[in-house]
């Protein structure tokens, strides 16, 4: 995992070192475990390590993500919520989906537009400082409630935080009938007895 990948107008970091300085910065910048994840796009095992790790040995398995392309323009966000709605119809039916849910913080713009494509109410689960994939339902927007819905992310890893946001929803009444990321990082197709879809699988070999 050494040297650069050009990620349009920015620089993608790969190297271990370079990924650690960044890890620490976002870290004193006040951000917790689970947000580093979420902007360096690497599973909250890999930044515990990144943080506090000394050695090779105990290094765990991950696969950076970068959609950095992705997210700088409005108009590709849309077209990335409109292929997960397409697939959410295919395996679910747009009639049988109320609400969608966006997890804090990467699938919350694609959670949007999944919404707006199907026609169905929008909420949040917002993650926490309380532990890994910790969290809590907004109340402020769609309710899930008595609802089928369908979960948003950007990218699955561990699954810590899907099984979270799942059992957020189950404990209210929710049924939650799928759960769409835009990048797989494991060999799951289902998670929690819920299907899983990736529109891309990334596993390290």
């Amino acid at each position: 995992m050494s040297g650069l990948l050009q990620e349009g107008a920015s620089t993608m970091v790969l190297s271990i070192e370079e990924l650690k300085v960044l890890a620490s910065n976002l870290r004193k910048e006040g951000l917790n475990t689970q947000q580093i994840a979420d902007e360096l796009s690497l599973s909250q095992d890999t930044i515990t390590w990144l943080l506090t790790g000394t050695g090779d040995g105990d290094r765990p398995s991950d696969v950076r993500i970068g959609w950095r392309t992705l997210g700088v323009r409005p108009q590709r966000i849309a077209a990335i919520g409109s292929i997960m709605a397409d697939v959410a119809d295919e395996e679910v039916g747009y009639e049988d989906i109320d609400t969608v849910v966006g997890i804090s913080i990467n699938g919350i713009a694609f959670a949007y537009e999944v919404a707006r494509t199907l026609e169905s109410d929008v909420t949040v689960f917002r993650t926490t400082d309380e532990g890994t994939g910790s969290g809590s339902l907004s109340n402020k927007y769609g309710q899930v409630t008595g609802k089928r819905v369908v979960i948003i992310d950007d990218v699955l890893s561990s699954g810590v935080t899907m099984s979270k946001t799942i059992q957020a929803i189950r404990e209210v009444g929710g049924d939650v009938v799928l759960a769409i990321v835009l990048v797989n990082k494991t060999t799951r197709n289902e998670i929690d007895d819920v299907p899983l879809r990736g529109l891309v699988r990334a596993v390290a070999v």
